[in-house]
């Protein structure tokens, strides 16, 4: 290990002295405010394209103040074209030898559309970058009663089918972060917590499908990122979002930032309840090519109370302009608890059998994240920095099944109780190096992640004559998990005149130990992997651009994949992990087409491929006529798919936005010595268009249809969902009412999963609630003046699959 990490220091050393002999040239700063010539109100959300010899070299849009800013801009002649719809184009002529700030910039009104900047009323929803797409959640007027999971129907390459679960492009494996960072709250069951988190808190979301190399391999799709901070500013200004949902519950969020000097703090939160009762379940599963014919079928309904609260602080304090200290802590809490009522009736051939279950399930989550960073600048230009990181996350995750029979017929088993107490710690440290030169941008860093996880699980039979529960040895263990992963990257972006090239490689070292106490058993594995990295940009006429972008990404199983406990909580079906699992790879290739000229739209074909994937495995043991799921490296996944997404302002106060995704995917697998194989189309279609009346009036109208789901044993169900929403505001910027009607026409919606193998049918519906209403209240309060610094890298650990329950 000593010899590994010698290694990567000593690569590191070389990537620094290069960058350091490299020319180097100084980049300055345009800015400047823009204010209407006859209100002297702030120019919101005004289009300002920067030129230089007729091209558009950069562009960017005007906040809430009227202010905009250009960075990294080499000293020349340039030309500044401002503009808005319902505004005359303004043109500037400036010749940039120092930081420049244009003050008080005034436009006048008019009728005419602009000639020179074709820009929309509103902020731009969605944006596209060379290796990602970002839509931003605030300028969508249903952000401010919507919550997180319904937003992510809207953003491209997200789609969210009938139960709730979130796919990027048509898949599961994906790694999802909180601002850059993983967070425990979205380890063991993320889409409860998403739909119970405002999207009045969020900023925006980015979609990355070609993950630089800084970010670590894992998430064959790619990473989902949710923006929830704003940028810190001086004095103080705050945010305040109450909303409820019936059926669901109440749900709100804060956040106050203030500044003081050097200091800087900003502090967050949000809390929730999602409660739903009357959720019809059934149950049904058929043998075939069996010498005894059985079936079962089972009908009952569930309740479901998820409580959750998560809260945080970032703390900033400049030492001076060149090195910059920044702290976060961030603690979280929670539970999810599931009552369930079933009637089940099994036949085994001639026989009959039968009973009523009450089962209880409680999955709790909490724990806290740490984050230390120092920053380092360098005098000689702004984007140099070097930065050191330490992450320290604590967690825990105890779960207890409670299963109780009753009405029995022909039936014996026990009543009983599973604890399983899971506990997990991680260490994170981090160095990363960033240098510009003149167009060529060097990225360089070194990483080393600790992981131990424990898991204490208990069997408790019921005894009758004791009337107390009594452990069941054999059915008990203790396991815990060692997971170590050393890396090092290196990034370099060159930047032409229309080209910008970036490429990198990842070399990474993971050591895997898991044990099992009662058995006194290990299992061992270690391996490395170097994952390269590739995308390049090309900019087109007429605000059009084309990318290329392939890397490859790791599918490393998580602490809740390896875990050998076995959940009982649904009799006669058993889930548990396998602590053999590996990790796979996967190659993707993509190419997009993006036009900005007026509106946006953009266009994108993928292709991934992957051997040895971890597939969720369904098999039937008909002497205990029972089924079994786990998972195994057993998968061979291509998948061919094209996204298309249309972002147009009718006029100043109409937008529509139209998005689809199409793949068809290839899977196969071996079985229980049977090739099994699957393929067929899924993806998803999004429409939606909103307009703003006058008097501070906004309506939006959403429509969502889901294709089913192709998975290797089977396929699920298609969806549809529509949502009309409107909003007013109160105290203009500052107090805004918003309402949403989810769904009018039908009150649940079944998520059908059908499943098969050689000896066995199955399929489970689930009818969630359907029809919704939203009502929710913001307030934002304060002023701002300034800015406060924050740390430009920290760590993001984004290595493990995201949970798939």
């Amino acid at each position: 290990m000593s010899r590994y990490l010698t290694i990567l220091c000593i690569v590191l050393q070389c990537s620094f002295t290069l960058s350091t002999l490299q020319a180097q040239e100084k980049k300055y700063q345009i800015s400047g405010v823009i204010v209407d010539s006859l209100t002297q109100k702030p120019g919101e959300y005004f289009t300002v394209a920067l030129k230089k010899d007729s091209v558009v070299i950069k562009s960017a849009v005007s906040n809430e103040q009227g202010k905009f800013s250009f960075d990294g801009i080499g000293q020349g002649k340039y030309k500044i074209i401002i503009g808005s719809l319902g505004y005359r184009s303004k043109q500037l002529d400036v010749n940039l030898k120092d930081d420049l700030n244009l003050g008080k910039i005034l436009v006048v009104s008019s009728g005419n559309e602009l000639n020179e900047v074709s820009v929309a009323g509103s902020k731009p929803i969605i944006k596209q970058e060379p290796d990602r797409i970002i839509y931003d959640i605030q300028s969508d007027p249903e952000s401010k009663v919507l919550s997180v999971l319904d937003m992510m129907r809207k953003v491209p390459l997200l789609s969210v089918d009938a139960d709730d679960n979130v796919k990027l492009k048509g898949a599961g494996n994906y790694r999802i972060l909180i601002n850059g960072k993983p967070s425990g709250i979205l380890t063991r069951d993320p889409k409860e917590f998403l739909k119970s988190m405002p999207a009045a808190g969020v900023q925006k979301i980015e979609v990355i499908t070609t993950p630089p190399s800084k970010y670590e391999s894992e998430g064959l799709a790619g990473i989902i990122n949710i923006i929830t901070s704003k940028k810190m500013e001086n004095g103080y200004s705050g945010n305040v979002n109450v909303r409820n949902q019936f059926p669901g519950g109440p749900s709100g969020n804060l956040n106050f930032t203030i500044k003081q000097g050097n200091f800087g703090a900003s502090l967050y939160g949000g809390t929730g309840v999602w409660q739903v009762d009357g959720v019809k379940i059934t149950d049904m599963r058929n043998s075939r090519g069996t010498a005894i014919a059985s079936s079962l079928y089972s009908l009952g309904t569930q309740k479901t109370d998820n409580q959750w609260a998560w809260g945080g602080g970032e703390f900033s304090y400049e030492l001076d302009s060149l090195n910059l200290v920044t702290l976060e802590v961030n603690p979280y809490g929670g539970y999810n608890e599931q009552n369930l009522g079933q009637h089940f009736d099994i036949k085994d051939g001639a026989v009959s059998s039968g009973y009523d279950l009450e089962s209880k399930t409680r999955y709790e989550w909490r724990g806290t994240d740490y984050t230390l960073n120092y920053q380092k600048g360098f005098k000689n230009k702004k984007e140099h920095l070097l930065t050191f990181s330490y992450k320290l996350f604590d967690s825990s995750e105890p779960q207890l099944n409670d299963v109780m029979f009753s009405n029995r017929l022909n039936y014996t088993g026990l009543n009983y109780k599973q604890d399983n107490t899971s506990k997990s710690k991680e260490q994170t440290a981090q160095i990363d190096y960033i240098n510009p030169f003149k167009k060529l941008t060097i990225e360089a860093g070194v990483k080393a992640i600790l992981r131990n996880g424990e898991s204490n699980f208990q069997y408790l039979n019921f005894n009758e004559a004791q009337q107390i529960y009594i452990n069941d040895p054999s059915q008990s263990n203790v396991y815990t998990n060692d997971q170590n992963i050393f890396g090092i990257y290196n990034t370099y972006t060159l930047k032409l005149k229309d080209w910008t090239f970036k490429g990198g490689a990842r070399l990474e070292r993971t050591d895997v130990t898991g044990n099992f106490e009662s058995t006194n058993s290990t299992v061992k594995s270690d391996y490395y992997n170097l994952i390269p990295s590739v995308s390049l940009n090309r900019t087109l006429k007429n605000s059009q651009s084309i990318s290329l972008g392939f890397t490859q990404r790791i599918q490393r199983p998580g602490i809740w994949d390896l875990n050998p406990f076995v959940d009982k909580s649904r009799p006669n079906f058993e889930y548990y992990g396998n602590p053999d699992l590996k990790a796979a790879l996967s190659n993707n290739f993509e190419m997009t087409y993006s036009n900005f000229k007026k509106g946006s739209l953009n266009l994108s074909l993928t292709y991934n491929f992957a051997n040895n994937t971890q597939q969720q495995v369904y098999e039937y043991f008909a002497a205990e006529n029972l089924t079994r799921i786990t998972s195994y490296n057993i998968g061979k996944n291509k998948l061919l798919g094209t996204n298309a997404n249309f972002n147009y302002p009718i006029t100043g106060k109409w937008n529509l936005n139209v998005s689809a995704n199409l793949n068809y995917i290839w899977l196969e697998g071996m079985i229980s010595g049977v090739l099994t194989k699957n393929n067929g189309v899924t993806g998803y279609a999004n429409f939606n268009t909103s307009y703003k009346f006058e008097k501070n009036w906004k309506s939006s109208i959403s429509i969502n249809y889901g294709a089913p789901d192709v998975m290797l044993q089977g396929k699920s169900n298609d969806s549809y969902y529509i949502a009309l929403s409107g909003s007013k505001d109160i105290i203009k910027d500052k107090l805004i009412f918003s309402a949403l009607v989810a769904n009018p026409f039908q009150k649940y919606r079944a998520y059908r999963s059908y499943n098969e193998g050689v000896n066995f049918t199955q399929e489970r519906i689930r009818e969630n609630p359907f029809r919704r209403v939203n009502l929710s209240m913001n307030w934002k309060f304060g002023k701002l003046k300034g800015s406060i610094k924050k740390s430009e890298r920290s760590i993001t650990n984004d290595d493990t699959k995201k949970s798939s329950n």
